[in-house]
């Protein structure tokens, strides 16, 4: 199964801070991808080092990527949606020029609108404009030009229009919702924001299974094998998303989704973006769960093999096997705790407890001492009392 692993942005420990630096760190750490936040106007002085971070993309078959503006009102007025596409053509230059295999982009608060299929109708409609327009860009439309300074315009395909989920009730991108417009919209991608599905969902991501269950209605409702996908920590409260923290500290957590990976994603080209403020560390933190999950379930296929071969040359159920072998490991556990035991009781030091019965000795004999003394006490006020009733 391909997955790549990358950062949103340039690594926290690249000392350069450039795109191209950030490119050579991120293949140093071991990972393929990296995403681009173009979320302001892009500047023309930029243009140098994203061409230059092209030609490396093109050349070492790294995967770029392209964030647009994160505030978007593509549902609200004439004005407010044309303010949106006019930030958003920045980033579909920038991704021609980088090679960018996907641009990632918001659509808004609902505006005047309600959650429904005329919403959804409106949102496809410009999507399909963004994908229109990405596609002139690169020349795909009309009469082709000689790019020199680009190959990969006519070697690769235009970059596909990522619609992200969104992590809050008042914004449209439930999942629904970006998989019913990516299905009527040819060039777009669904963005699987894993954080803003599982604070909308007040927590919904929580085992491999709820994992199995997101994938298979995508790949019902638009089918294919290719998924982008954004993966941090989260605070959430009541359905929204409050801001991203770092995995560790979240109770979204990726062991159960490299676990689905490992066990079903054979099937799957996945590219995941660490949106965590730790970017670089938390993406490695997944790679290092996904092969722990990979080589764990290795180890349990390499046993049933094993069990399957010792079955069959006994002669008995292959069930039957395991459960011998359950017994055994029960009684070497045991065995073990017994053996334990007995180390425990021969370390016990005798001196001690001579020690402390010295100490109760003395401690007797003194309260021994005060007893005595108390009966004398006693006697000569018992005499003092018959003196006095003689008179």
């Amino acid at each position: 199964m391909p997955l790549r692993l990358g950062p949103a942005g340039v690594p926290l420990s690249c000392k350069g801070r450039t795109i191209v630096e950030g490119m050579d760190d991120i293949t140093v750490l071991g990972l393929e991808t990296m995403e681009i936040q173009t979320v302001r106007q892009v500047q023309p002085h930029h243009f140098d080092q994203y061409w230059q971070a092209g030609i490396l993309s093109h050349k070492a078959d790294f995967e770029m990527n392209v964030h647009g503006p994160y505030y978007g009102e593509l549902l609200g007025s004439r004005r407010e949606r044309n303010r949106t596409l006019a930030k958003m053509e920045s980033s579909m230059q920038v991704g021609k020029i980088v090679n960018a295999r996907h641009m990632v982009c918001h659509v808004g608060p609902y505006g005047e609108y309600d959650p429904g299929t005329e919403t959804n109708q409106e949102v496809a409609n410009v999507m399909a404009g963004v994908v229109e327009r990405i596609r002139s860009i690169w020349g795909v439309e009309g009469e082709e030009e000689d790019y020199a300074a680009f190959p990969w315009v006519h070697e690769a395909e235009p970059t596909l229009v990522g619609i992200e989920t969104s992590g809050r009730q008042e914004l449209w991108g439930t999942v629904e919702e970006v998989l019913e417009v990516v299905n009527h919209v040819e060039g777009t991608v669904p963005v699987l924001n894993m954080a803003h599905i599982h604070a909308r969902g007040h927590g919904r991501l929580k085992t491999s299974e709820d994992y199995a269950e997101l994938f298979d209605q995508v790949r019902k409702t638009i089918g294919g094998k290719k998924f982008y996908c954004h993966f941090a920590g989260v605070e959430h409260r009541m359905g929204n998303a409050l801001h991203y923290t770092q995995i560790k500290k979240s109770d979204l957590k990726f062991e159960p989704f490299a676990e689905y990976l490992a066990e079903e994603g054979d099937w799957m080209d996945i590219t995941i973006i660490s949106d965590s403020p730790l970017l670089e560390h938390d993406a490695m933190y997944m790679a290092q769960h996904y092969d722990k999950a990979r080589q764990r379930l290795l180890e349990i296929r390499a046993r049933d093999d094993r069990r399957m071969k010792l079955a069959a040359e006994s002669g008995i159920d292959v069930e039957e096997l395991a459960r011998r072998e359950k017994e055994q490991a029960d009684a070497r556990k045991q065995l073990i705790e017994s053996d334990k035991d007995a180390k425990m009781a021969v370390k016990q030091p005798p001196a001690k407890e001579e020690k402390k019965d010295s100490k109760s000795e003395k401690k007797n004999s003194k309260a021994n001492a005060k007893a005595k003394k108390d009966d004398n006490m006693m006697s000569f006020e018992d005499d003092e009392e018959e003196f006095d009733d003689l008179f």
